[in-house]
């Protein structure tokens, strides 16, 4: 079956479709773990790309908090504070390694734990976030027309019956392409500018 372009814009219009936590929708109340894991589960369930995937387990939260990517809970509750970090690092753990998002962190939030000293506020750290993944998703779609005819092209002296499969295949393997650029050139960054020197 072919990839036409409504078939793409259906696809890329699907993204855009996925759930964002905005800052005005995070309790300002404490949670506890098991509401917190819920709270996600519920809010980010639409990334799941089938119902076995996690959004965050009791597991992954106590290894963030080992790794000093979050604070420990107080009381046994977590706060808005928590629940910021927790949604970054699931955006981010996608791309980068938990060493690669502790380095990316460090200089900007200082003392994860408190607020005073964080160089951006976590809270404009967050709404930049949300704002920079929707221009992102906007442009997306004009540039996955623009590619996806090129690779037409390219497929164009190929049979009828093998011509959509190879478009298909291209499509995927240019989009690993480009997602492993951007990774690479993330990792490069962190590497060069966030990664303490050797002593």
């Amino acid at each position: 079956m072919a990839l036409n372009e409504m078939d793409l814009k259906q696809l890329v219009d699907e993204l855009s479709l996925t759930q964002d936590i905005s800052l005005a929708e995070i309790p300002d109340i404490d949670l506890y773990m098991e509401q917190l894991t819920s709270f996600m589960d519920n809010r980010l369930g639409t990334h799941k790309r089938d119902e076995q995937d996690k959004i965050l387990t009791k597991t992954m939260i106590n290894n963030y908090t080992k790794a000093g990517l979050v604070m420990p809970p107080i009381n046994k509750k977590y706060n808005q504070r928590h629940v910021i970090l927790l949604i970054l690092i699931y955006y981010l753990k996608n791309i980068l390694s938990i060493n690669d998002i502790k380095s990316l962190f460090e200089p900007v939030l200082n003392n994860i734990s408190t607020p005073e000293d964080d160089l951006i506020s976590l809270e404009d750290i967050y709404s930049t976030f949300l704002e920079v993944k929707n221009i992102e998703l906007a442009s997306f779609y004009e540039n996955m027309i623009e590619k996806s005819n090129m690779i037409k092209e390219k497929t164009d002296l190929i049979d009828k019956d093998g011509k959509h499969t190879a478009e298909l295949f291209l499509i995927v393997i240019m989009l690993v392409a480009q997602a492993n650029a951007h990774k690479k050139l993330a990792e490069k960054i962190i590497d060069n500018y966030f990664s303490k020197e050797p002593s």
